[in-house]
């Protein structure tokens, strides 16, 4: 009897080992012979972006804080599967809405809290926006255990609430606004496009060209346009180039920012439904005034902006982020000595919520795009103004929409990402130079000419 048990003994782990070696794949999961290992790209297709050497090729990056593709393929696991569940398979719990077939994009309610770039970062291969947070592909697509639709922390959760009461702050109580002390060798003078409010929501849809190219409701929020009569997620140089403007100067540019609601307000668009599924609801506010500045530089003269460069200024996902690219002002008119950038402003009778949009505008000297849409223009220094070394100032656009908006909180929201629970810090804007090259030099020589 002892030399059977001691038979049967060595008979069993043989017998297992064998069973294991039938079921490894060579190589490991993805695995080519001689250790090559292949990532697919769960999009289909490659990013491009726009440089002086001419169009390259890069992996998509977020709109934000240049992170790119989710942990940078996530540790070998297969794309847009977090923590090594299948796609779109967290809490069994939880029940998906339904997304209209064109948006391929994912139920706002199935997402992480602790993604770093928030909703409609696409696990299912659609874009962010971004800044613009707005990320295109953002983290989560190639797995790394933050995929939007794979659960990667466990589970799925509800989206942030918002916005909160405590979100609204009397103007009076924000900080001190500064600004760099001019040289001599400063250019002073403002250039300025007059280009309308986009009365009647004549111009708007929920795309983002700039970070999500070719994917409609790709910012899920509605975008505000004025200047280029064009613009969507399908437009192309090309097409920008021979489209008319909204701007009296001939100014072709575009020029978008989200869209201000009254939340009690009713939601009349052809877009309605889908704005709602994206936790936008209200009636949209059209500006009382747009102003459209380009502005010099404290410490030097400026260059040209070449035509079609695309500049991006703040972080559409900065509440999911943080706040390191988070460049909005809330102020109001009177009082833009003092702003807040992750506060909305309850302004005193007479007065009016301002959103004051700087954007970057030293630029590399070659590029006109880059993966990120921010390494090819940065900001100056914000004690001196100064351009870091190697950059060329430029004229630097100054976005400053003026609303109506009832002083009282929870009155009002800025559209955002779902995930983002319209938080003020999300605040941002896009530009693309559509500028002919006679009317740049007249920008540029008004600027450095210290005229207005």
């Amino acid at each position: 009897m002892g030399r059977r048990r001691k038979t049967f003994a060595v008979i069993v782990p043989a017998v297992l080992l064998a069973a294991s070696a039938c079921n490894d794949v060579p190589g490991g999961a993805g695995a080519l012979p001689g250790g090559a290992t292949v990532t697919a790209d769960p999009v289909g297709h490659v990013q491009k972006y726009r440089g002086g050497h001419g169009t390259r090729t890069s992996p998509p990056a977020d709109d934000g804080g240049g992170q790119q593709n989710g942990g940078q393929n996530g540790g070998g696991q297969m794309p847009g599967m977090g923590d090594g569940q299948m796609p779109g398979m967290g809490d069994p719990s939880q029940t998906a809405v339904p997304t209209p077939a064109d948006s391929g994009s994912p139920d706002p309610g199935q997402t992480d809290p602790n993604q770093q770039n928030g909703d409609g970062q696409n696990g299912d291969g659609q874009n962010g926006d971004g800044q613009n947070g707005d990320g295109q592909n953002g983290n989560g697509q190639n797995g790394g255990g933050q995929n939007q639709n794979g659960g990667g922390q466990g589970g799925q959760s509800q989206v942030k609430p918002g916005p909160r009461a405590d979100q609204f702050v009397d103007i009076r109580q924000a900080q001190p606004v500064r600004q760099p002390r001019r040289t001599r060798a400063a250019s002073t003078g403002v250039f300025t496009s007059s280009c309308g409010t986009n009365a009647g929501q004549k111009h708007s849809n929920p795309d983002n060209v700039i970070v999500a190219p070719g994917v409609q409701n790709g910012a899920h929020h509605i975008h505000d346009y004025v200047g280029n009569l064009d613009t969507s997620a399908f437009s192309t140089d090309q097409t920008l180039a021979a489209a008319g403007t909204t701007c009296t100067n001939g100014d072709q540019s575009t020029y978008y920012w989200p869209v201000v609601r009254l939340r009690a307000g009713k939601d009349g668009s052809d877009r309605a439904a889908q704005s709602q599924v994206d936790g936008n609801t209200g009636s949209v506010v059209t500006p009382a005034k747009v102003r459209l500045q380009f502005l010099g530089n404290p410490r030097s003269k400026v260059t040209a902006i070449p035509r079609f460069t695309r500049i991006v200024t703040g972080d559409a996902k900065a509440s999911s982020k943080g706040p390191a690219n988070a460049h909005a002002q809330w102020t109001c008119s009177g009082f833009e000595n003092r702003a807040f950038t992750d506060k909305y402003p309850l302004c005193p009778k007479g007065s009016m919520v301002e959103r004051v949009l700087n954007f970057p505008s030293c630029w590399d000297g070659q590029n006109t795009d880059s993966a990120n849409h921010r390494d090819h223009m940065v900001f100056p220094d914000p004690r001196t103004g100064q351009c870091p070394q190697g950059r060329k100032a430029v004229p630097q656009l100054r976005m400053t929409l003026a609303y109506n908006l009832p002083a009282k909180a929870l009155a009002f929201a800025l559209d955002t990402f779902p995930e983002e629970g319209h938080d003020p810090v999300t605040d941002h804007g896009d530009f693309i130079n559509v500028m002919n090259d006679q009317l740049m030099r007249k920008a540029v020589a008004a600027i450095n000419g210290r005229r207005r």
